[in-house]
């Protein structure tokens, strides 16, 4: 069963992490903006797991590398129990290079 449990977290988490990614690099897009970013990542969210999991995204600007970046980020309940999540969150960051 704990076998079983570690995969679900792995897959919610790389799921989470590629729809940060996703929503991020849709943002910096010459004709769309972050909250475009944030709408992106949600759907992507909603369309792959619970919608809970989709309800908790933020957008900022960050500096990775000495590069500008959109940063998307993503906070979810961790899944434990099935895709019912405890009290315990999880948080993933997505970047995607702002055009200079």
């Amino acid at each position: 069963m704990a076998v079983v449990q570690l995969t679900l977290v792995l897959h919610v988490r790389n799921t989470l992490i590629d729809a940060a990614a996703s929503g991020a690099r849709y943002g910096t897009l010459a004709d769309r903006n972050p909250e475009d970013a944030v709408a992106r990542t949600e759907e992507l969210i909603r369309g792959s797991l619970a919608d809970s999991y989709g309800s908790d995204v933020a957008v900022g600007e960050s500096t990775a590398a000495g590069v500008r970046t959109l940063e998307v980020v993503v906070r979810a309940p961790l899944p434990v129990i099935g895709l019912i999540g405890p009290a315990g969150m999880l948080e993933v960051r997505g970047h995607a290079a702002l055009p200079s």
